[in-house]
């Protein structure tokens, strides 16, 4: 997949459902797309000419020229998608064939996430953590996960911070935020209420907030002070599935990093504390 398809497929919720054809058409067919006039494109999303061009536009195009020399650009540089491991899982695929398909799906998750991340954006968040006097994370469902091994991987390194998944008590932690603090809101969709009402309160009493989703224009991201997204595709049997998760913990283990680079000495005797503390629980 190219970074173009990539940020289409990260625009779709936003778009409107005329729009959201032309983008699925890209997305589906990016080798061929590039070779589409406008008027076949519109003609195949059963859309008009105009759409196209709005598409164009949501993506950051000047028009449709731009989109189409970009789409052979990134083709030319691209090796196409197995068309078996690059597909949805299908009713008659046999056991082997899931095997790929959700090692394909995850890996790629990974690898477009990483590809697509904002180093200016994401030298801002590490920033911010290193010098917070504590970080509050929020995230419900699948996201809980994530948000407690961020916990527990700036716990370990001495950081004060907290994780949130039951919306009373996030909602509160969120009231006695201030100025001094930064609050995570994750959320795959950027659409969840539970994390979303938290997350604004705490921006609402002056801590800086940082959202992590997959969908650059999702509600989450509108109270957001900063935005780091993730690029997972998810098929008909993986909602919520391991690819978002390993997609989100990407970013949190380069925000993770940056800041035990920034803290190098007090992370260094942070971890050999730690280590030391728990050794005697290991069983040989």
């Amino acid at each position: 997949m190219t970074d173009t398809t990539v940020r289409a497929r990260g625009l779709l919720p936003s778009l409107s459902p005329a729009e959201q054809r032309v983008a699925r058409v890209i997305i589906e067919e990016a080798a061929t797309a590039s070779r589409l006039t406008i008027t076949d494109l519109a003609e195949r999303a059963g859309s008009s000419e105009t759409t196209v061009i709005r598409f164009c536009r949501a993506l950051g195009f000047n028009g449709y020229s731009q989109l189409r020399l970009t789409l052979a650009g990134e083709a030319g540089r691209s090796d196409p998608d197995d068309p078996v491991v690059g597909s949805d899982i299908g009713e008659g695929d046999d056991l082997a064939q899931v095997v790929r398909k959700i090692a394909f799906a995850d890996a790629r998750a990974v690898e477009e996430t990483a590809a697509q991340i904002d180093i200016a954006v994401l030298e801002q968040v590490v920033g911010l953590v290193a010098n917070a006097r504590r970080v509050d994370i929020y995230g419900v469902g699948a996201s809980a996960f994530v948000a407690t091994d961020f916990q527990q991987k700036l716990f370990r390194i001495g950081r004060i911070a907290y994780a949130w998944s039951d919306t009373h008590l996030a909602l509160t932690s969120a009231a006695l935020l201030d100025e001094r603090d930064v609050a995570f809101g994750i959320s795959h969709t950027g659409t969840t209420s539970d994390t979303i009402d938290a997350f604004a309160e705490a921006g609402r009493r002056g801590a800086r907030t940082v959202a992590l989703t997959n969908f650059p224009k999702s509600p989450i991201t509108r109270v957001a002070d900063l935005v780091l997204t993730t690029a997972a595709r998810e098929t008909t049997f993986r909602s919520g599935a391991m690819a978002s998760r390993l997609a989100q913990l990407t970013v949190i283990d380069c925000v993770f990093v940056g800041v035990a680079q920034r803290t190098y000495q007090a992370t260094r005797t942070a971890l050999e504390v730690t280590y030391s503390a728990i050794t005697d629980r290991r069983r040989g």
